[in-house]
């Protein structure tokens, strides 16, 4: 047995979380994220508000981003999410007929599924 071994044994740091726990900490990661998005989204709206009489708005952002040094992956949500925020502001969407109706979420149906078989 390693050294490490004998300093972290499996019974004090299991590798293998439940499924249950594995789940709860997926959402809790995901609810993390957003609201980190959406407190950049906020934040990087102020920003291009803050400097509208300089900068054109794509180069605010574009700003924000670098001086947030906001990386890649986060920084194409951030923008994006911005952009949509400022072109309902600058164009509002006047005809719902193009509106495509979100699917139900079904996080459970395995469980159910599952629980019907047994």
């Amino acid at each position: 047995m390693s050294i490490l071994g004998k300093l972290f044994p499996e019974t004090l740091f299991p590798r293998k979380l439940s499924v249950e726990a594995e789940q709860r900490l997926r959402i809790a990661q995901a609810r993390a994220e957003e609201a980190l998005i959406k407190a950049h989204v906020e934040n990087a709206l102020h920003f291009v508000d803050t400097l509208k009489t300089d900068v054109a708005f794509e180069r605010a952002l574009d700003i924000y981003i670098r001086e947030m040094s906001v990386p890649e992956p986060l920084a194409s949500v951030i923008a994006t999410r911005a952009l949509v925020q400022l072109g309902e502001t600058l164009i509002p969407v006047t005809d719902t007929a193009d509106h495509v109706p979100m699917p139900r979420l079904r996080l459970d149906d395995a469980a159910v599924t599952k629980r019907r078989r047994a």
